[in-house]
């Protein structure tokens, strides 16, 4: 049996840092991966233009509105793929929002107006587009619930790793140099030996190897793991990790049970 174990590095409500230990690389591109692709959330699909005689084209519009981060209540949507409906469009799996503006204005994605009371914007003071006098912009949006496999915009976060820094000071000669040569002042001394104060945070660009002519040696962990996530705002960090491992356990599950048919 494989044992795991995790500890959070440093969170906040749209990044966390944590190190995963008892892993190797393809659980880790794994788990990244599932992260930021099949972690469902929603976002405007489709733009219905009425009327636009604003500066910028349709095209421009519809995208900026797609990358609307958008908040909601999830377990109240279907995704389109799974739906009763089957793709055609229903309450289940889609949600309406207008936009009725004239300039002079700023037009913000707190304007956007959602049928969906349970919709709402993360970032309301986002910009769309300015209208100079006169012009009006006028459009009908459809929110539906997807993941980022299926487009870059349904992707819930940036989610990157690195092994965990195994750092070894030999004979080191020029103790002052490979101090200062650190770029993230992680490196400290005592004026003979060496030592790193928080080896999490360092992120093995070597400088300190090249300047102590190798006496240090620095390795990346092949089964310790540093993850950061940020969120787009759309859910929090532990919640797209939590969302993400759901995933994957019905992922081995089905797998599971293909084993034992092709038995």
């Amino acid at each position: 049996m494989v044992t795991m174990d995790i500890k959070t590095i440093s969170k906040t409500d749209n990044k966390l840092i944590f190190l995963l230990k008892g892993i190797d690389h393809v659980f880790a591109n794994t788990l990244r991966r599932t992260m930021m692709t099949e972690v469902p959330v929603l976002t405007i699909k489709e733009v219905n233009f009425i009327k636009n005689t604003s500066a910028l084209f349709d095209e421009v519009i519809a995208n900026r509105l797609g990358l609307l981060p958008i908040k909601g209540d999830l377990k109240s949507f279907d995704l389109e793929s799974g739906c009763s409906c089957k793709g055609k469009g229903c309450a289940k799996c889609k949600a309406i929002i207008t936009l009725n503006c004239e300039g002079p204005l700023t037009v913000y994605a707190s304007d956007l107006k959602p049928k969906e009371s349970s919709i709402m914007f993360v970032y309301p003071k986002m910009p769309i587009v300015k209208l100079l006098k006169g012009q009006e912009l006028q459009i009908e949006a459809t929110v539906t619930m997807g993941v980022g496999k299926e487009h870059a915009k349904y992707s819930p976060c940036l989610c990157y790793y690195q092994g965990y820094p195994d750092l070894k000071f030999g004979n080191v000669k020029n103790v002052d140099d490979v101090v200062k040569s650190c770029p993230k002042d992680l490196i400290s001394t005592d004026g003979k030996k060496l030592d790193i104060k928080k080896p999490e945070d360092c992120m093995l660009c070597g400088v300190c190897v090249d300047v102590s002519e190798g006496a240090v040696e620095l390795n990346a962990s092949e089964t310790d793991f540093i993850f950061v996530v940020e969120s787009w705002g759309q859910l929090k960090p532990i919640e797209i990790l939590e969302s993400a491992l759901d995933v994957l356990d019905v992922k081995i599950d089905l797998f599971d049970k293909l084993l034992d048919k092709a038995k």
